[in-house]
């Protein structure tokens, strides 16, 4: 693989992670703009009856599928994508993605490894693969995978707070919040970094620290209405 090439598949990698963490959260947003959405579906597949063998196309339309929710027609394009060019990187990380969906997890792992083969160290891999062996119950893999991605990139905000996700799904509150904390360090304005901390000062119960960053929000503009779930939990 030449040197552009590669930069091409790293950035194709960011971005399917930036899809990744993002889908949940545009739901609505998805729900809103699912005709035209359908719409740039069908074009990619009358793009596709020309030109059946475009790995380009392939990826545009299995991204739409997944936009949609789509996961079994994403991993049959996929697959077609890989069986023409086998090493495609954004080929892999969404196949893996769309695998995991399916809860396909040792699929999932498998593509995660293969692309770490072709790019070695690449964070969104190593970040996806911890993930996947968290969800997957391989709770010491998945910490040992975390752990080695934080001291390879110890200026990430997404790998403390991804390390702080996996505390907080195993009780492990103060250790989830030290990491949250070291996230917001990195990444100030962060909305999800600040209110899974609160989350967790609650269960904590160390509530006056709860507060104060409620009221950090507020003051940043925050409506309060949005936070009085939170604020009844401290009184």
């Amino acid at each position: 693989m030449d040197s552009q090439l590669y930069q091409a598949g790293v950035m194709a990698v960011r971005k399917v992670l930036a899809v990744a963490l993002m889908l949940l959260a545009s739901a609505p947003a998805v729900a809103q703009k699912g005709n035209a959405l359908r719409d740039s579906l069908k074009a990619a597949m009358q793009d596709l009856a020309f030109h059946p063998d475009s790995v380009d196309l392939l990826l545009k339309k299995a991204a739409w599928n997944v936009e949609l929710g789509e996961w079994s027609y994403a991993k049959d394009t996929y697959d077609k994508v890989l069986a023409l060019s086998p090493k495609n990187v954004a080929g892999l990380y969404y196949r893996a993605y769309v695998n995991e969906k399916m809860s396909r997890y040792s699929f999932a792992r498998l593509d995660y490894e293969n692309l770490l083969t072709i790019i070695p160290g690449n964070f969104e891999a190593q970040l996806g693969l911890a993930l996947l062996n968290q969800k997957d119950n391989r709770y010491t893999q998945a910490l040992d995978q975390i752990n080695r991605l934080i001291s390879q990139y110890p200026d990430s905000a997404i790998a403390y707070a991804a390390r702080g996700g996996m505390e907080k799904e195993r009780k492990m509150y103060e250790l989830a919040a030290y990491d949250y904390s070291e996230a917001i360090r990195r990444d100030d304005g962060n909305m999800d970094y600040r209110l899974n901390r609160i989350e967790l000062y609650i269960l904590l119960r160390r509530f006056k620290s709860a507060r104060e960053e409620l009221d950090l929000l507020v003051r940043r503009g925050v409506p309060r209405s949005s936070l009085s779930d939170l604020y009844q939990r401290i009184k």
